[in-house]
C-alpha cells in the first residue's frame, strides 16, 4: 500500500505512521520537540512552543465540552498519563472556560497534583489519577495468552 501526497511523494505505511504518530502534533506545531515538559518551559520566549501548547489545551478542551454534550454533563473529569499527571499548567489551561460545566480547578490543590485539584464546591470534581500503562498491558497480555 503507498499513500500518495499532494507533491507526489509515495509513503508508505511505516513512514505515514512515523508522520502521523512521531512528526505532526505538538512536534510540527513547535518545529523543535513533542515533549509537553520542554514546550511548557520554552514557551515565555518561543512563540511556536507557545503556539503547540495552547493548541494541544484547545483541542482537548473542545472534546472534554463535545463529550459532556454527548453525555448530557459530568460529574467527574480524569487527567492521567504523563501530560495529566504532571503538567499542572496545562491542566489550569485546559479547565480555562469550562466553569459552564461545573468545573473549577483549586490552584494549590492543582500545583501539588493532589489526587482530587477540583475546588470544594465546585459542581463536578477533577481528579489526577496516576497510570501504570505497564502493568494493564502485562495483565492484557496474561489474560490473552491464559495464564
Amino acid at each position: 500500500m503507498l499513500i500518495y501526497l499532494a507533491s507526489s511523494e509515495k509513503m508508505n505505511p511505516g513512514q505515514l505512521d512515523d508522520l502521523v504518530n512521531r512528526q505532526c502534533g505538538l512536534l510540527g506545531v513547535s518545529e523543535t520537540s513533542a515533549d509537553m515538559r520542554d514546550l511548557v518551559a520554552r514557551r515565555a520566549d518561543d512563540p511556536r512552543a507557545a503556539d503547540a501548547v495552547a493548541l494541544f489545551c484547545y483541542q482537548a478542551r473542545k472534546w472534554i465540552g463535545a463529550f459532556a454534550a454527548a453525555l448530557g454533563g459530568l460529574d467527574t473529569l480524569v487527567f492521567s498519563g504523563g501530560i495529566g499527571e504532571h503538567a499542572a499548567e496545562v491542566r489550569a489551561e485546559i479547565c480555562q472556560g469550562l466553569q459552564f460545566l461545573g468545573l473549577r480547578v483549586d490552584p494549590a490543590r492543582n500545583a501539588a497534583s493532589a489526587a482530587v485539584i477540583s475546588d470544594d464546591n465546585a459542581p463536578a470534581r477533577i481528579r489526577v489519577i496516576p497510570t501504570d500503562e505497564e502493568s494493564m498491558i502485562a495483565r492484557i497480555v496474561q489474560q490473552l495468552i491464559g495464564a
